[in-house]
């Protein structure tokens, strides 16, 4: 078996080939931005968050900590903090995920499913319950109003885990 700092290692660089765009936080490997798109089958489809990651010392024995930075209406989101409420992140994580797992499976699963009888934003999670339809019409207008600017004009680059983009 590999060495935490050797797994960590292999799951960003799995992470950088993939198709989500990478911003490194500093020159370590232990924080950056990963641009998570909303899945299509759900009110976030359009959407494009910077979700801020955090790998402890000891992942993957200890989960990665998962936050939105964009403002995100969802029931298991913190409106002010981003944080996530998602129990294979907080509390069932296994070294048998890795980061990709995050992108392509968990966030993905939590929009589409959100759950809110555990809310950490209350408001969200009483909308959904009490008017669907208006709680996802508060989604897509959150979505919309929240989105980061995108500089198309600008080329694009290839990232390493040492250089990042100046333009993003």
């Amino acid at each position: 078996m590999s060495s935490p700092s050797k797994r960590r290692e292999m799951d960003l660089m799995k992470l950088l080939m993939s198709d989500y765009k990478v911003e490194m936080i500093n020159d370590g490997m232990q924080e950056f931005y990963v641009h998570f798109h909303g899945p299509s089958e759900s009110p976030y489809h359009g959407g494009v968050w910077k979700i801020r990651v955090g790998l402890p010392d000891a992942y993957p024995y200890k989960s990665p900590s998962i936050g939105f930075i964009n403002k995100m209406y969802h029931p298991n989101v913190d409106e002010m903090s981003g944080s996530v409420c998602l129990d294979v992140i907080n509390q069932t994580w296994s070294p048998m995920f890795d980061l990709v797992n995050v992108f392509e499976v968990f966030l993905p699963q939590l929009l589409l499913y959100p759950n809110p009888s555990d809310p950490l934003n209350g408001e969200a999670a009483a909308l959904m319950l009490r008017d669907r339809p208006a709680y996802e019409q508060r989604v897509k207008d959150v979505t919309i109003l929240h989105q980061p600017l995108v500089h198309s004009s600008y080329p694009t680059c290839t990232l390493s885990y040492r250089v990042v983009c100046p333009w993003i």
